[in-house]
């Protein structure tokens, strides 16, 4: 070696890893803990789970659907109005994407529409509130 650097090495000059694998000259894949990750979800599930919360994500429609949760009936667009502090149109597009996220389900009577939450919305807050505050362990 005169006088040239190496960077150690070479992947084929180091053997197999402890699982058997053949390592390489970056140190990825060197140890013997690392094993395929998966879920049973798919692409579609996953698709909507994203929806969902991404339906969530929002001020306007969170808030909206923790009032029409807390309700004790169905409640109607006039009272998420004032409640919300947001034009009739936002009110507007925030239940119809919560309508569409199937998180809100909704009766017309007359000129008025009356929302309720669906169960799976009722559960996703509930998880929501038994994980508020609680530290990781």
């Amino acid at each position: 070696m005169s006088g040239q650097q190496t960077d150690g090495p070479k992947s084929e000059d180091r053997g197999p890893n402890v699982d058997g694998r053949p390592s390489d000259a970056r140190g990825e894949g060197t140890t013997g803990c690392c094993r395929p990750v998966g879920h049973s979800l798919t692409e579609s599930a996953i698709a909507a789970d994203v929806e969902t919360l991404a339906t969530l994500g929002n001020d306007t429609r969170y808030e909206a659907l923790r009032l029409i949760a807390d309700g004790d009936d169905e409640v109607c667009v006039c009272e998420l109005e004032p409640a919300l502090g947001v034009s009739q149109g936002a009110v507007s597009q925030a239940l119809s994407r919560l309508f569409s996220a199937g998180l809100v389900e909704r009766r017309k009577d007359g000129r008025w529409r009356y929302y309720s939450a669906t169960p799976r919305a009722e559960r996703l807050l509930g998880v929501l509130d038994d994980t508020r505050g609680v530290d990781d362990e």
